[in-house]
Parts: C-alpha cells; structure tokens; sequence
C-alpha cells in the first residue's frame, strides 16, 4: 500500500522525467536554438556566444568544466555527449546512466540553491517549462543558467543535443549521437509504412493508475504516431486524466501502462481485474503492456529505444 501511494507522485514526476510534455503554441520548437558568434572563433570553437531558449546570451570563452543539470534528461544527454565526468550536480530523480549514482543531488523539482553554490558550478544546464520557476532564482544569486529548448518530439530532441554540443564544446559527438537515432528511427517507421489506415492499432497509454494519460504534444503522442499507431486520446491536449467511459469508448486495441515500476500488482493484473473493462479489445486480447517511463519520456538517446518499445507491443509480427 505504501508504494502504492506514490500513484500521487508520479505526474509531478513526468514533468521532470519529459522535459517539456505541454506543448506551446506560442513558439516553435525550434525556439531557442543555438546562435553561433558572427566574430572569428578559435579552432576549438571558443569562444562561442550562445542565445538560450529563454531568450538570454551566455558567452562561453571555454568548454564549461562544473556542470549541474536540472533534469535527468540532460543529464542523459551530457553523458551522451560523453562529458559527464564534467557533471557536479544532478537531481533526485536521475537514475541513468549508472555513473550518475555517484554524483552529488540538488533535489528535485525545487532544486536546492545552497548545495548548487557549494557545487561551484560554471553553468547550469535548465529545461524550458520543466525548470522555468528554478532559473530566475539562480541567475538572481549569480549562477549561469543555460536554458535548453523545450523538446516534444525527435526534431526538439535534436534541438536540444545540437545546443548542448556547441555549450560543451561536442558539436560532432552531437551530429553522431542524432544520426546514429534518426537510422533508428528511420528503420522503424519503415517496417509500419505500409499499414493502411483502417488497419492500424488504436491505443490507450495509461501513465498512471489514475488514468492520466499523454495527449497531443508530447513525446508519447509522437511515438505513437511514428509506430504506426492511433492515439486514442489525441483529442485531448498535454497531459490529461480521462474517465472510464471516455476510455471504454475509445476501445483501444492496446494499452501501454508506464507505472509498472511503482505498483504492487503488474499493470496488466490491475487493468485485467476493471469488470467495466471487460469487453475493450486491448484487454479481451490480452495486449496490455508495460513499457519503461524513462525511455519513452526523455528527449534523449534512448528516445529511439522506446519507439521500437511501442512499435514492438503495437505490432510484434513486424519486430521479431
């Protein structure tokens, strides 16, 4: 029962883990993308003068060498970009890759000022709309915050590694680590091309025994899309809880649950024992699946595994 209560947690906890699932219709995704100095720069690319997604210059003579990251999707980019021995600081919620175990915490979605300053870093690295009330607090007591672009598909992704290269000096590790995911995915959204719209699966993705779920624009919604699949609560926008009704007249073929790691019983026993659930297809047919948060929620590398994740459970005789 214990473990159950962190039910209570667990969007609080996707705000952090998606780095930006609400969309904003205000700005392109693309806002916020790395703007290279016009002057001469020297062979190692410094100095560079960089315009973050919040709108402020940071002009870097240097690869910053103490960095705190504000959300564990940076901190799985910087590793990715193989500089996480610079990394001083990261949150409570960062758990991959192993190394980050060792690596001092800030605290969570209120990140504690005190411990950053003692950490003596010479750049902080935000998220645009997961660490927007964290950064003025910091810039006002001195710190450098490097605001990243919000990201709510593989595109922000890219947006966000390409920022994050040129801050760190790891322009061409960035352009690797893109590549290298854009194969992935490019191969994935080619083995469900051909599936002709009245034959695709219709999912419901159930981020929390609560039934909140992932609307249009975010990453989930995205990942659907590219696996061929219909989300069945794309009429609704961010992230939203549904009710019973609205989910079992959807009928879903699928359901994709995200909390398995949390829950006493396995996802698919608790959905399985709903007797108003009974006759949705998803359940009739046994296709309920649990699939790791962290991989379908961060804008980062394994952002390609969790699409072949959702491809797989949406349509396994095509990824055996």
């Amino acid at each position: 029962m214990q473990r159950f209560i962190q039910s209570f947690f667990v969007v609080a906890l996707f705000l952090l883990l998606l780095a930006a699932c609400a969309p904003q219709a205000t700005e392109p995704e693309s806002s916020g993308a790395a703007q290279p100095d016009s002057g001469p720069v020297a062979e190692s690319g410094f100095p560079v003068t960089l315009t973050d997604a919040s709108g402020v210059e940071h002009r870097l003579e240097e690869p910053p060498q103490r960095l705190v990251s504000l959300a564990p999707s940076i901190t799985e980019n910087v590793f990715a970009l193989k500089a996480g021995d610079r990394l001083v600081g990261v949150t409570d919620w960062d758990n991959y890759p192993e190394e980050v175990a060792n690596i001092e915490r800030i605290g969570g979605l209120e990140p504690n000022i005190e411990k950053i300053l003692s950490l003596e870093p010479d750049l902080v690295l935000a998220q645009a709309s997961v660490n927007d009330n964290a950064v003025q607090p910091l810039r006002d007591v001195g710190l450098s915050v490097l605001v990243l672009p919000e990201a709510q598909s593989f595109d922000g992704t890219y947006a966000v590694l390409r920022m994050l290269g040129q801050a760190l000096g790891a322009q061409e590790q960035a352009e690797e680590v893109i590549q290298q995911m854009e194969a992935k995915k490019a191969d994935i959204v080619a083995k469900v091309a051909d599936i002709p719209e009245t034959e695709k699966v219709r999912v419901w993705v159930e981020v929390s025994p609560d039934l909140y779920t992932a609307g249009s624009g975010t990453f989930i919604d995205d990942l659907i899309r590219l696996a061929g699949g219909i989300n069945v609560a794309a009429e609704v926008e961010g992230w939203a809880q549904l009710s019973e009704e609205q989910v079992i007249a959807a009928q879903p073929d699928v359901i994709i649950t995200t909390y398995g790691y949390y829950t006493e019983e396995p996802p698919a026993k608790m959905i399985a024992s709903r007797k108003s659930w009974a006759d949705i297809p998803a359940v009739r047919d046994g296709r309920i699946y649990d699939v790791d948060s962290d991989i379908i929620s961060r804008p980062g590398p394994r952002l390609a595994e969790g699409l072949l994740q959702v491809a797989a459970s949406l349509y396994p005789d095509r990824f055996q």
